[in-house]
């Protein structure tokens, strides 16, 4: 495949590159690991300021790109090495099989005859799906998958009896394919920090401290409990809800740095709890609030609500109590006290990492923590450059792609 422009990783900042560059003439080919696009955003309740969902925006692209004719979209591919031949790019793509081709109509037969179930990784394995499924209610393109890791193969075969479009093949096979493009931009997105792996606060321990993420999948109406807010462990509304901030963020064991989006993140999560149970309290401890620019407004609309509490000081230790309630030990910094506190759900504001911590392609330079270096004629956009929120996302997307045009040019003008 020949473009002038290969968007490794299909997140809004890939998306936002790849229609944009598009419908400026470009010949565009996006590469994204998963079965759908959408990345992270996808997976979210509501966008702050505005505390919209984000299918709205999602929406508006799909329409796009149905009109760009000059975009290759490939799902299930993943950029293995990027290597510079004279004045363009070789990039080497593997697309893994999903045995499911574009006659899908997503019906569903198969999922009913399906006798065999897989964690749902899209709504962070809170729940499961069977080993045919969709990637998620607003998926593109809006067909199956199937999970071989699960999937019986040709041993079960009853999706393929089932399926009246013949639409799957169980055959389907690993390929190899080369793309030479004029330029390359990364947007590979990012992963939540494994909060398994900050000592004292409990996750992975105690069933009812979780992560910002995957309270956004719990609050969503298409999430693992039709958007009713409850604890995981026994069902329970929960009324008093602590936030920690800075969960192994800006600290020299865990991650280093600040990820920008987690306080503006709590607050709109604190709406969640607040806007479902009127009689809730919410407490966020902090270590300083990090609202840049026209956020502090958002902040301050957050902070008047009575029901919602800022606590400066880090949290040092997450126990669970007989009752099944979660005792939050931490230090207020204001007053200058440590404070001993019973909540009945606790949510980590952990920090953003680049995708990259699965898995480097090889050819494109990174930093320390896996951040994309530019190079020439290699581009970094969205959160694999650096931490940042889904507009700036969109505005860095837009950025590189003049650099991009740049560089390709300066490669047409050789030609």
């Amino acid at each position: 495949m020949n473009v002038d422009l290969l968007v490794v990783g299909g997140g809004v900042a890939g998306i936002t590159a790849s229609v944009e560059a598009a419908e400026m003439g470009m010949t565009v080919a996006l590469a994204e690991k998963n079965p759908y696009l959408g990345g992270r955003v996808v997976q979210l309740f509501k966008y702050f300021p505005k505390l919209c969902p984000p299918q709205c925006g999602l929406e508006i692209f799909t329409k796009r790109i149905k009109q760009l004719g000059n975009l290759r979209i490939l799902t299930n591919a993943e950029v293995k090495s990027v290597k510079k031949d004279g004045d363009f790019y070789d990039s080497r793509v593997v697309i893994h099989p999903r045995y499911v081709n574009d006659r899908c109509t997503a019906c569903g037969k198969c999922v009913d005859v399906c006798p065999v179930t897989r964690p749902d990784t899209f709504n962070l394995s809170m729940g499961n799906t069977k080993a045919i499924y969709l990637p998620n209610p607003y998926a593109y393109p809006f067909i199956y998958a199937i999970d071989d890791k699960y999937c019986k193969g040709k041993e079960c075969s009853k999706c393929v009896e089932v399926c009246p479009y013949d639409a799957i093949d169980l055959n389907e096979r690993e390929d190899a394919i080369k793309i030479i493009s004029k330029s390359v931009l990364i947007t590979t997105g990012w992963e939540p920090y494994d909060a398994s792996k900050i000592e004292g606060l409990g996750f992975g321990k105690y069933r009812n401290v979780i992560t910002n993420l995957m309270l956004e999948r719990i609050a969503s109406p298409n999430g693992p409990t039709g958007g009713k807010i409850v604890r995981p462990s026994d069902g329970k509304e929960p009324r008093r809800v602590a936030f920690v901030q800075c969960a192994g963020s800006r600290d020299e064991n865990n991650l280093i740095y600040c990820s920008q989006i987690c306080c503006l993140s709590s607050m709109k999560e604190a709406t969640y709890i607040r806007d479902q149970y009127a009689d809730s309290s919410v407490e966020i401890f902090y270590i300083d609030i990090r609202a840049y620019g026209l956020n502090e407004n958002f902040f301050n609309r957050i902070r008047s609500d009575k029901g919602i509490k800022f606590t400066r000081g880090r949290v040092t230790k997450v126990v669970e109590n007989e009752k099944g309630n979660l005792v939050v030990q931490a230090e207020d910094t204001i007053a200058g006290k440590k404070i001993t506190e019973e909540f009945d759900l606790v949510v980590l504001a952990t920090g953003m990492e680049p995708s990259s911590r699965n898995g480097r392609i090889e050819g494109v330079n990174y930093d320390d923590w896996g951040f994309v270096i530019e190079q020439d004629g290699i581009y970094g956009a969205g959160v694999a450059s650096r931490p940042m929120d889904v507009k700036q996302s969109n505005e860095e997307a837009t950025g590189a792609l003049i650099r991009v045009l740049q560089k390709i040019v300066e490669a047409r003008e050789k030609a």
